[in-house]
């Protein structure tokens, strides 16, 4: 399934979500003093740029154009009923611009060591994701797989933070990106650290289709000649190098 394009009132649309971002951005801007006595620079997103932009200048299904809302609001309203959190889903969530900027923030985090720097990665995965309209859709895809198939899914929010099944995935699919570039060292190196991290290995070489879910995944494998069709959900199995995995509707 690929997302629709919108076309009658997109304009408009666009100029309303300038508003909104305006009306967010200056709701958290009296904490944002306390955030970087408590975070490194890299906390505080990434400046705007070129690519701040680059989502809102893209057509995608409403449906998929608006999960960056939802998890906007999904995160104020935890911010509010856990303040101890606050500053945590200001820095992950709140201080970036769209979806692909909150999502380069959390992987690096979540998989920086000292020799492989939060700064770095956050470069590699914003500017792969921000760069691949394919990737921008497979990210949004892959929130909505979780949300509607995982009981155990309690937000689009939660997805995006904490599920490592979900991390894993779009580790792979910057790190697929990078295979077929060429940087098949720098996508390997994705893979090994994954694979440390949540106890997942996925080959960048593999083809993944969109809208899967990974539930838990610990000690899931998929080869490098391994196919995943679109809407597919992986329960704790494990995928021989040359498997070949259907698709579920």
């Amino acid at each position: 399934m690929r997302p629709k394009h919108i076309e009658d009132g997109d304009h408009e649309h666009h100029s309303n979500d300038n508003n909104n971002n305006n009306n967010n951005n200056s709701s958290f801007s009296t904490s944002a003093y306390h955030l970087e006595r408590v975070f490194p620079v890299y906390a505080m997103g990434i400046p705007n740029s070129s690519h701040s932009s680059a989502f809102h200048n893209n057509h995608f299904d409403i449906s998929l154009h608006t999960i960056w809302d939802h998890i906007r609001e999904e995160a104020k309203f935890e911010a509010e009923r856990e303040p101890m959190l606050s500053s945590f889903l200001y820095a992950s969530i709140l201080s970036h611009d769209c979806l692909e900027q909150a999502l380069a923030f959390v992987l690096a985090n979540r998989l920086q060591n000292p020799t492989l720097l939060a700064t770095q990665l956050m470069d590699i995965f914003c500017n792969l994701i921000m760069n691949h309209e394919s990737i921008q859709t497979s990210i949004r895809l892959d929130l909505k797989a979780f949300k509607e198939r995982d009981p155990s899914c309690l937000s689009y929010c939660s997805t995006l933070l904490y599920t490592k099944g979900y991390h894993s995935l779009q580790v792979y699919r910057v790190a697929h990106a990078l295979w077929d570039e060429g940087r098949k060292v720098l996508a390997l190196a994705l893979q090994s650290r994954v694979s440390e991290v949540f106890g997942i290995d996925i080959h960048p070489a593999a083809k993944i289709g969109d809208g899967i879910l990974l539930d838990h995944g610990t000690g899931v494998v998929i080869g490098e000649t391994a196919i995943v069709g679109n809407r597919v959900s992986l329960m704790q199995e494990e995928q021989g190098k040359k498997g070949v995995i259907g698709i579920q509707k």
